[in-house]
């Protein structure tokens, strides 16, 4: 099993950054995809970003120019730098992992209990 965990959500105006950290432990293996996901209420989920162990990243339209991703390999930690933060960023943000499991030959996703971002006016 994987356990995630998001830290650095909180209050912010508009035109602020903040910086999101998730932990990660458990049975994570060298070769993944780690990412942020948002949710604000009443929409789906949707992805942010997203870095590969090799340090492949995507981002959302939305996002691209503001926000970066980065991970830490040895920690297992990927973080999200938000800069020029806008309203509309308001959303629960989750930490995801995804990686192929031998047991069942399929992709497991992981996901933290998420944490509010919270941006405004």
């Amino acid at each position: 099993q994987v356990q995630l965990v998001e830290s650095g959500g909180g209050l912010v105006q508009a035109g602020g950054s903040l910086r999101l950290s998730c932990t990660a432990s458990g049975s994570i293996f060298s070769s993944n995809t780690m990412g942020w996901y948002r949710q604000a209420p009443g929409k789906q989920r949707e992805l942010v970003a997203s870095i590969t162990s090799a340090g492949i990243t995507n981002y959302a339209d939305s996002v691209k120019g503001r926000f970066t991703i980065s991970r830490d390999n040895a920690k297992n930690m990927p973080y999200l730098q938000m800069n020029s933060l806008k309203p509309e960023d308001t959303a629960n943000y989750y930490c995801n992992l995804r990686q192929f499991s031998v047991a069942t030959m399929t992709f497991m996703n992981y996901w933290g209990k998420g944490t509010l971002v919270t941006v405004s006016s």
